[in-house]
């Protein structure tokens, strides 16, 4: 399976995620830098946590402009798989790849700690290798993850089996406790926890490995 990451002034998480998304694959992913205006041939663009952008006007709002991200856009919409974790989530929702949008904290205050997730779907190939109503454990480490949209956008989220995990103890006010969901046809996950930070026992936790490990398997072979 072919990867690539994009890099923002800003990221912070892009080279956790590249070690990550390697040991899944073993192959090393693309690094595709913002200015850049075309990607190369892959199945995963991977769009990285930090502070694009130093998080200016709002989380993601300035590297949705990005010259890259157009690409990004088009490679989503014609069915590529996309990830996008942390800013990378806020970036989705930021150019309309992903309905509702990242607030402030409830607390208002920056938030780093374990969080645990139940897995709500497993309906798409960025998933399927998850088994729906069991948990992963994974860091949290944001100032603005309290996901919100309007109570229409809720419910067909709901009904389209579109919310991907869900907090069991919400740490941020996220509506309907949503750490991360799916575009409509499901091949765009977006989420606020970092699965890149627990890929080996002596980062604290092996989940993070088991979701990119079948993340890549599955959509691989879809």
């Amino acid at each position: 399976m072919r990867c690539a990451v994009i890099v923002f002034p800003g990221s912070n998480c892009d080279r956790d995620l590249a070690v990550a998304l390697e040991a899944a694959t073993g192959r090393a992913p693309a690094m595709v830098w913002h200015q850049e205006t075309d990607l190369p041939a892959v199945d995963l663009v991977a769009l990285p946590g930090g502070f694009s952008y130093g998080d200016y006007l709002r989380s993601g709002a300035m590297a949705a402009r990005a010259a890259i991200m157009q690409s990004v856009i088009t490679h989503a919409k014609r069915g590529g798989f996309t990830l996008g974790i942390c800013n990378g989530f806020q970036l989705l929702t930021e150019c309309g790849l992903l309905p509702g949008a990242l607030m402030r904290n409830q607390n208002l205050k920056f938030i780093c700690k374990d969080v645990v997730l139940q897995v709500e779907t497993n309906a798409s190939p960025l998933l399927q290798g998850l088994i729906p109503e069991t948990t992963m454990t994974f860091p949290i480490a944001h100032h603005d993850g309290n996901y919100f949209a309007d109570s229409a956008t809720l419910q067909r989220l709901e009904d389209e089996e579109r919310v991907a995990f869900r907090y069991l103890d919400n740490p941020n006010g996220s509506s309907s406790d949503i750490a991360g969901i799916l575009s409509e046809n499901k091949n765009v996950l977006g989420m606020m926890p970092h699965p890149e930070r627990v890929i080996d026992h002596d980062l604290g936790g092996l989940d993070g490995a088991r979701f990119f490990e079948q993340l890549c398997d599955w959509a691989a072979a879809a």
